[in-house]
């Protein structure tokens, strides 16, 4: 079991960093909607150790391969918001069984609440605090920056965790039969 967990995370990884150099060109609301996509679904099939191996690495994999911030001060910013983002869904899902339609919108509740933190902690810890106090940052620079590292961050959030709670049932039902054969 350890080791299907393994693969597991090391094919969503791989499938997390393909994604993000085939989508570059497409915008951060696709590529976002796409990479929280990845990590909840992640989180949900691997389980939090899996989660937060894709939401760190893949941001300084991605920042090596050119496509992921251009400033490597911006990146540890990045997996530690999706960190807190895969952390605090597991969490919620953790306590919450799929079965009730009552706490199904618990679950949703708990996925606007990690998207939520996910847009926080960047908007504070990195458009508040960090970025100005980066040298050489010119303004335009800036305000790029700012832009895409608040409300944009959530609509990704919420738009992927939306996704990732339509398209679960689906894969777990293909990982069952797959584990049958």
């Amino acid at each position: 079991m350890k080791l299907k967990k393994i693969i597991l995370t090391a094919i969503m990884l791989a499938l997390l960093i393909g994604m993000q150099f085939v989508t570059r060109s497409l915008g951060q609301f696709v590529t976002g909607t796409l990479v929280n996509l990845i990590l909840l679904v992640t989180v949900f099939m691997v389980g939090l150790g899996g989660g937060l191996t894709v939401a760190v690495a893949s941001n300084f994999l991605a920042f090596l391969a050119g496509i992921g911030p251009a400033l490597p001060q911006v990146v540890p910013f990045v997996a530690a918001a999706n960190g807190i983002l895969v952390s605090t869904a597991y969490l919620v899902r953790r306590h919450v069984a799929e079965k009730s339609i009552k706490k199904k919108a618990v679950a949703a509740a708990g996925l606007v609440g990690a998207g939520a933190a996910k847009t926080l902690f960047l908007w504070v810890g990195l458009v508040l605090i960090a970025l100005p106090l980066l040298p050489g940052l010119k303004e335009p620079q800036l305000a790029v920056l700012n832009a895409a590292f608040t409300w944009p961050q959530l609509v990704t959030a919420l738009i992927g965790g939306t996704l990732a709670l339509l398209i679960m049932p689906l894969l777990k039902r293909a990982a069952n039969a797959f584990g049958r054969e």
